[in-house]
């Protein structure tokens, strides 16, 4: 009966039932490799202009270059399985029950991430393994992310081609930000108001 009805209305207001073949010739490709000088240089631009602090460190020097971002006495929340280099002295390791209210007396979060892309200074998470869920990385105010070198890819089909769909994914391009009707610039409402990205090389 349904299709009977739509295809009295079809031929009423003479719809055809063709497709038009529209061509899918995007660029799922960069012209970079993954971690190359160049894309390192690209994401951070995109990252200082979207006003989010980035400190590039060696691999070596990773430990030193996280503590130089957190501030002196801050409270941190930590996701489960984050390497056991990457410490915040008095970190609260996330339980995964502890509740919006519970995370807002946190000064800051400290994650790692899965892929980032250059070209947008997107940078996802996929709530695997020292990402941890996604509550935690929205709710205190700073957050301070390690991005490596080898996870930074050109261009956003990139970054989502080494996406698992079936995870719970956030994607940060800088400082939560938002501007209101006479467009003032108002940081912090939807998540951190401070990104702090450490890219070790």
């Amino acid at each position: 009966m349904r299709d009977e009805i739509l295809a009295r209305v079809r031929s009423a207001i003479g719809l055809s039932r063709s497709t038009v073949d529209i061509p899918r010739d995007y660029r799922s490709h960069g012209s970079f490799a993954p971690g190359a000088p160049e894309l390192l240089e690209l994401l951070t631009d995109r990252l200082v202009d979207y006003k989010a602090t980035v400190i590039r460190s060696t691999v070596d020097g990773l430990a030193a270059a996280v503590a130089s971002a957190i501030p002196t006495g801050a409270r941190f929340v930590v996701p489960p399985g984050l390497p056991s280099s990457l410490t915040v002295p008095d970190a609260v390791v996330d339980p995964g029950d502890l509740t919006p209210h519970d995370l807002d007396a946190f000064d800051g979060v400290l994650t790692e991430c899965t892929v980032a892309a250059a070209e947008t200074g997107t940078i996802a998470l996929d709530g695997s393994a020292g990402q941890g869920r996604r509550a935690i990385t929205l709710v205190p105010d700073l957050h301070v992310c390690v991005v490596r070198a080898e996870q930074v890819v050109q261009t956003v089909p990139e970054l989502i081609a080494r996406l698992d769909p079936h995870r719970p994914l956030t994607l940060i391009s800088g400082p939560s930000a938002t501007s209101d009707i006479e467009l003032h610039r108002v940081e912090g409402v939807h998540g951190p108001r401070t990104l702090v990205v450490v890219l070790a090389t």
